[in-house]
């Protein structure tokens, strides 16, 4: 077997493969023996059809097979024992030339695209930007005020405030023009509505100062110019909805609105768990911690993200084997035809090979910080990321043991196993690059940051 490899402009490369007889007939001869142990031919016990009908029937499909088997093999072979640093995998060369099975020697021909050399390197001589962002009294009644919303509930509310999101419940009877309830008319029971909503200040004022059991005449077409939302407010149909142009009487059932939660005991325990906070002035210092780890977190994305632009910046612009790139993309987009995959080629590849350039920065930046990730690194990330969920839903205190199988469960999903790979190689090269580079370290605040 005679393998050779070329690289004609750096990043093309051409690797031919000529396999002999002597490569493969041994596999052959195997093949058609255990086809032969098996094969149940007309007119002839299972085993015993002679080998010759084996081989006219067998040879040509056996030959081929072992054929791709010793190419495969000896093609990844060839490219680890010599480190050619391959994008993507090998693929049919233009240069393949027809394949008679029945030669003796078959030549196979494989494009490869190589990757660009360049040194990705960060060291104390570069300078990035990093944001320290400050936690003031303002973002922490900001973050008390957010918790106190979160833990809050609805309540029963003695009258109804207009300028606040005040929930209305009553029942809607129609009015004829005399004012008098309508015989067959529309109604409608236990209907909300919330008076901030109404477009008509005339109309939204009359539900102001209103308690419960009070009657108020008024007129939904006035009130919602919309047909739709009549429609779902007094339970018709659309066609009905516009035909609604007169008054209506709302007999008020119930009133309430959202409470924010007391800055009590309860609200502590329930944010940091029984115990844990006892008094105003640690709540808050509790808050702010946590906020100061919410945007330490951000800011690091941030220098990342300013990194990443920096290296790229510095690396400069990286010559492709486009050609074998696209075609590469191309043969993977199995589930559509010619014309459908060479459009997302045409709209993506330009993405994909920024993408791809960053990642090959990203390689030697983890090789050359010696940067290893450990299972304990993936379950970290796992841990973080669920910490982050259920913050998001105001759930601050979870137990360890419940994040804990959280992330186990996560670690173990292939949909988010790579994820977190990349999370907890991220993480631990920002920390890598942050000790190495020297920092432009900016003071900002939390609107400043975002802005």
């Amino acid at each position: 077997m005679n393998i050779s490899f070329e690289v004609t402009d750096k990043v093309n490369g051409l690797l031919t493969l000529t396999v002999g007889k002597d490569d493969y007939q041994e596999g052959v001869d195997k093949a058609l023996k255990n086809y032969h142990k098996s094969a149940n031919m007309p007119g002839f016990r299972k085993g015993k059809a002679p080998i010759g009908m084996i081989k006219r029937m067998f040879g040509t499909s056996a030959k081929l097979d072992v054929v791709d088997r010793l190419v495969a093999e000896n093609v990844t072979k060839y490219i680890r024992e010599n480190k050619i640093q391959i994008l993507g995998e090998p693929i049919v060369s233009t240069q393949q030339q027809s394949v008679d099975p029945k030669e003796e020697t078959l030549t196979f021909c494989f494009d490869i695209a190589v990757a660009p050399e360049f040194k990705a390197e960060l060291t104390e001589a570069d300078t990035i930007d990093y944001y320290d962002i400050t936690v003031d009294d303002k973002m922490i009644d900001g973050g008390v005020d957010e918790l106190c919303k979160r833990h809050g509930k609805v309540v029963d509310a003695p009258t109804c405030t207009i300028d606040s999101y005040d929930m209305v419940y009553g029942d809607f009877h129609e009015l004829d023009a005399q004012g008098n309830t309508l015989e067959g008319g529309i109604t409608a029971e236990h209907v909300a509505v919330m008076p901030y909503y109404i477009e008509d200040e005339e109309q939204k004022k009359l539900f102001d100062g209103a308690t419960v059991g009070n009657i108020i005449t008024m007129n939904p077409s006035k009130a919602y110019p919309s047909e739709k939302e009549i429609s779902s407010m007094l339970h018709i149909t659309a066609e009905q909805a516009a035909e609604v142009k007169g008054d209506f009487t709302y007999q008020i059932t119930a009133i309430t609105r959202f409470a924010k939660a007391e800055l009590d005991q309860k609200l502590f325990d329930k944010v940091y768990g029984e115990g844990n906070v006892n008094d105003e002035k640690t709540f808050r210092e509790r808050v702010a911690a946590d906020l100061k780890t919410k945007y330490e977190a951000e800011a690091d994305f941030r220098f990342l993200t300013d990194m990443r632009k920096y290296i790229e910046d510095k690396v400069g612009d990286l010559t492709f084997a486009d050609d074998i790139l696209k075609r590469m993309m191309i043969a993977g987009m199995k589930d559509k035809t010619a014309e459908e995959a060479q459009k997302v080629v045409d709209e993506e590849y330009d993405t994909s090979i920024k993408e791809l350039k960053w990642h090959l920065i990203k390689e030697q930046l983890v090789s050359a910080n010696g940067i290893k990730i450990e299972d304990d690194d993936i379950t970290n990330a796992a841990k973080e990321y669920a910490k982050a969920v259920f913050s998001q839903y105001g759930m601050s205190n979870m137990s360890e043991e419940y994040i804990d199988n959280y992330a186990q469960q996560l670690t173990k999903d292939k949909k988010y196993i790579d994820r977190l790979i990349d999370r907890a190689i991220e993480k631990k090269l920002t920390e890598a690059v942050k000790g190495k580079v020297k920092l432009n370290k900016k003071v900002v605040t939390a609107e400043e940051f975002y802005k």
